[in-house]
Order: structure tokens, then C-alpha cells, then sequence
């Protein structure tokens, strides 16, 4: 059977099933912690979720607490699946350089389907959700989405050749990633008022079943692994060994200034996904809340106009590329996600909430810039490498992240909701901080926004 090296099928697939169940997560765990603090079924019509606006009734009280519960129950179910994935995102995406890539894309897939049966099962019967912690520490093993992101990245790092097209080559998966998820949002709504939680779980499985199919029978990996399956099984130490040998060399064996370039760019990296993870997962609890009281479907529609905005940061990054250096591309891209933050902590009607994405229309264009930049500092043998740094910041990043903005959510909530905004764009000041750096001292002269292997191995030389 011949076999295609297009991965670009098996992304889409992953992030459609994925982003049609993430939204629908929240607003289960939201559903029943409201029907156990009202003791009653939790009501929704055809324009807005019941929401209780008199803030002296004491209906707003018991909606304000279950509002703080469900931001907890998030925070740590999320800290519950993250240090099981956060272990397997380093060691699949790091081993792909010599065992292929294949792995780190299959593991994800089948954890997300032993997910996705779980919820059918909980949500039929109205399990407790207690059995959601050892359904996501269960599924943690098997990877997560930066597992799956890692080994996707890398993968199309190993077949792209040409360095001077590999930022746009990643902003169109990053595009695929937005769209994709905007779509899958956006149907969501639709999905659970037609057929409900249980079926739309199982229509996310199915998906991911024809991925996983895909994947194992169809897709050809990038690095050859025949040598290795011939070779003396390794014992468990060795394989530990060489697990951590890759990036352990990354940094051990790299001339001063790459190294240094590698840090900033990995710590640029680090912060602004911080701020950005946390300010927008509490978007939809933000939401539920009043004045706005926004049901399924609006959840979906503001879901979905992420997919305007990851279409605009992708132009953005096609046409910005043509005449700026990587490194002002991200300047710009962070700007913008200050903007729509600010706006959204001050956003107390629909249309207003809507309009948060004009400002937020290039604030994609951080993520795919930095991958590419730290994608062209290595060499073609260090790509996994790399991008298992990438991918184990994204699930600390995210988990701390989430912990951090959910519980400073929950203390926030009564008071002003909009606070966790305003705090996730100033935090913004951090990366800012790190890239003037780089533009202040001699980096700016090294062209390191633009830097391609040709060019480390020259300044690897002149170091050395």
C-alpha cells in the first residue's frame, strides 16, 4: 500500500473533533454543578441561558458560586491530565528524530477516543464527575494536544526543505488549527441542542477513529526507523538516556549566542502563551455569566469568530513576512491580543463581545513565528529536539496558566469579571520586554529574526 506524507489531514481531523468537545466539557461540568446547587434541570431556550441579573436576589448568589465551582472543577481536572501528558509530550516528540514521528500523532489520537468514550458513558448514565479526574490522568498518558502539535510540527519541519518558506508553511497549519477549531465551535452549539452531550461525543470519537486509521495505514513517517528495529533491543536506562540525550545536546554542545537566542526565544514563547491561554479559556464561563447570559449557540458563534481571526493572522504572517523581520511580526501580534483583551474585560454587551475579535485579528501571529524562528536556529537533527522543548512548555504553560486565570476567576468573578482580562494583557509586558531586549543589543545585528542553519553554523564557527 503506498503511503503519503501529507499530515495535513490528520491536524484537521484532531482539531475538529477536539474543538467540538472542549467547549461542550466546560458546559457539562457548568450544567450539572448548576442542577446540584439549584437541585433542579438547568433551563435554556432559544435566545439566552437562564441568568439571574438582581444582585440582591439570592438566585445571583447561587449562580455567582456555581460560576466559582465550575472554574475550580476546570482548574483541576486540568492540573489532574497534566503531569502524565507533560512527561509524554517530552519523551515521544524528542524520540521522534530517531524513531519517527508517527508516534507522537497516533498516542494523542487514541487518548482523545478513550476520552471521548468516557464522557458518552458519564453523560448516559449522569455519572458523578468525579470519574472525570481518572478519566484525564488515564488519558494524560497517552499524550495531549501539545504531544500531538509537537510531532505535527516537527513533521512538517522534516519535509520542508526550503527555510525561507518554513514560517508560512507553519502559520498554515497554525491557520488550520484556527479555522478548523472557529468551525468545530461553532457547530457545537448545533451539535448539542440537536442530538445532545451523549451523541456528539460519539460522533467526536468516530472521527478520531478514522484518524487513527489514517495515521497507522496511510501516512509515511519522515524519519526512517528500519536501522533501529534491527539494532540490540536498548535497556530501559539507555533509552532514558538517549530520550534526554537530544535536548540535553541541544544546549550542552551549542555555541554561547545560539543558546542564549534559544532561551529568550523559548522563554518569548512561553510567556505570551501563558497570557494567552489563560485569558481565553475563561472566555466562555465569562459568557454563561451575566449581563450577557449567552446560551450554546452564541457560545458557538463567539467561538467560531476565531476563525476570522486565525484567517487574518495567517494574511498577516504571509504578507508581513514579505517586508519585516520575524521578530516585529510578533511585536505586532501581541499588540493586537492587548487590544482585544482590554476591550473584552470591559465588554458587557453581545454586539460588544463580538467586536472584541476586531482588535484580536492578528494575535495568532506570535505562536507560528516563534515556532519558526526557534525551528530555523537548529539543525535538521535537532528539530525534535526543539519542538519537545515546545511541546512540554505548552502543557506546563497551559496547565499553570489555567490554574492561575481559573482561580483568580473564581476570586475575581463577584466583584469585577473582566479583571482576568486586564491582568492577561498586561502580563503581555514580559515577552514585549524580551524581544526589545533582543532588538536593543547586538542580536539585532546578527539578523537573528531571519537566522537559518546556514547562518548557525557560521556563527557556530566564528564562537568557536
Amino acid at each position: 500500500m503506498r503511503k503519503v506524507l501529507c499530515v495535513e489531514p490528520v491536524i484537521f481531523i484532531y482539531i475538529f473533533a477536539s474543538s467540538l468537545t472542549s467547549p461542550l466539557v466546560q458546559q457539562f461540568i457548568y450544567r450539572r454543578l448548576w442542577e446540584e446547587e439549584y437541585n433542579s434541570t438547568f433551563v435554556s431556550d432559544s435566545n439566552v441561558t437562564y441568568c439571574e441579573q438582581n444582585k440582591s436576589s439570592p438566585a445571583y448568589i447561587k449562580q455567582k458560586e456555581v460560576q466559582e465551582k465550575a472554574s475550580i472543577f476546570n482548574m483541576q481536572l486540568d492540573l489532574t491530565g497534566a503531569v502524565p501528558s507533560l512527561i509524554v509530550a517530552f519523551v515521544i516528540v524528542a524520540n521522534g528524530d530517531r524513531q519517527g514521528r508517527k508516534r507522537s500523532l497516533v498516542l494523542p489520537s487514541m487518548g482523545a477516543l478513550v476520552a471521548d468514550i468516557c464522557f458518552i458513558v458519564i453523560s448516559y448514565f449522569s455519572l458523578t464527575l468525579s470519574i472525570l479526574f481518572a478519566v484525564a490522568f488515564i488519558t494524560g498518558l497517552f499524550g495531549s494536544m501539545a504531544t500531538f502539535l509537537g510531532g505535527g510540527f516537527a513533521f512538517i519541519a522534516d519535509v520542508c526543505h526550503d527555510e525561507k518558506q518554513k514560517t508560512t508553511r507553519i502559520a498554515v497549519v497554525d491557520l488550520i488549527f484556527g479555522v478548523v477549531s472557529g468551525l468545530a465551535g461553532l457547530s457545537s452549539g448545533y451539535f448539542l441542542r440537536g442530538i445532545g452531550f451523549t451523541w456528539t461525543f460519539l460522533t467526536a470519537s468516530l472521527l478520531h477513529v478514522i484518524n487513527i486509521i489514517y495515521i497507522i495505514f496511510f501516512l509515511e513517517d519522515t524519519v526512517g526507523v528500519s536501522e533501529f528495529q534491527h539494532q540490540t533491543p536498548l535497556s530501559c536506562k539507555e533509552r532514558l538516556r538517549d530520550t534526554f540525550s537530544g535536548v540535553y545536546m541541544l544546549f550542552k554542545t551549542a555555541p554561547y549566542k545560539k543558546r542564549i537566542l534559544i532561551i529568550v526565544l523559548l522563554f518569548t514563547f512561553m510567556t505570551y502563551l501563558f497570557t494567552m491561554f489563560g485569558g481565553s479559556s475563561l472566555f466562555t464561563l465569562y459568557e454563561l455569566d451575566e449581563p450577557l447570559c449567552w446560551n450554546e449557540v452564541y457560545i458557538g458563534y463567539g467561538a467560531a469568530a476565531f476563525t476570522s481571526v486565525s484567517l487574518t493572522s495567517f494574511l498577516g504572517v504571509y504578507l508581513f513576512s514579505k517586508c519585516l523581520k520575524d521578530i516585529y511580526i510578533v511585536f505586532i501580534g501581541i499588540f493586537s491580543y492587548i487590544g482585544g483583551m482590554i476591550m473584552a474585560a470591559f465588554a458587557k454587551t453581545t454586539l460588544l463581545m463580538f467586536l472584541v475579535r476586531v482588535p484580536s485579528l492578528l494575535c495568532f501571529m506570535p505562536i507560528p513565528v516563534l515556532r519558526s524562528m526557534l525551528s530555523k536556529v537548529v539543525l535538521a537533527g535537532e528539530q525534535g529536539a526543539v519542538f519537545a522543548c515546545i511541546a512540554c512548555l505548552e502543557v506546563v504553560t497551559g496547565t499553570i496558566s489555567l490554574s492561575v486565570f481559573n482561580i483568580l476567576y473564581a476570586a475575581t468573578v463577584a466583584w469585577f469579571s473582566g479583571f482576568s482580562f486586564l491582568l492577561s494583557a498586561g502580563l503581555c509586558l514580559i515577552p514585549l520586554a524580551a524581544l526589545c531586549w533582543l532588538l536593543c543589543t547586538s542580536w539585532n545585528g546578527e539578523d537573528l529574526a531571519l537566522l537559518v542553519p546556514e547562518e548557525v553554523s557560521s556563527i557556530e564557527s566564528t564562537d568557536s
